[in-house]
């Protein structure tokens, strides 16, 4: 029993040698999705949001229509 246990434990260490051994050193560089944008916060809810997306009204910021016209 105490053999099996040893050969199971030898087995697990070299498997985990290999796999470490098969990773990239480099890590893979980020995804570039695309350009950052600033987010804004709506002045009626608090979401935040893209600034893109979002209804100005003045120096403020809203999630929709309706909290603009509030």
């Amino acid at each position: 029993m105490g053999r099996l246990l040893l050969l199971v434990a030898i087995v697990w260490i070299a498997l985990l040698l290999y796999r470490s051994l098969r990773r990239p050193a480099v890590p893979a560089p980020a995804e570039e999705g695309g350009a950052v944008e600033s987010m804004v916060r709506c002045a009626t809810c608090g979401v935040h949001l893209p600034r893109s997306e979002a209804f100005t009204t003045g120096k403020r910021f809203f999630c929709s229509r309706s909290h603009a016209e509030r």
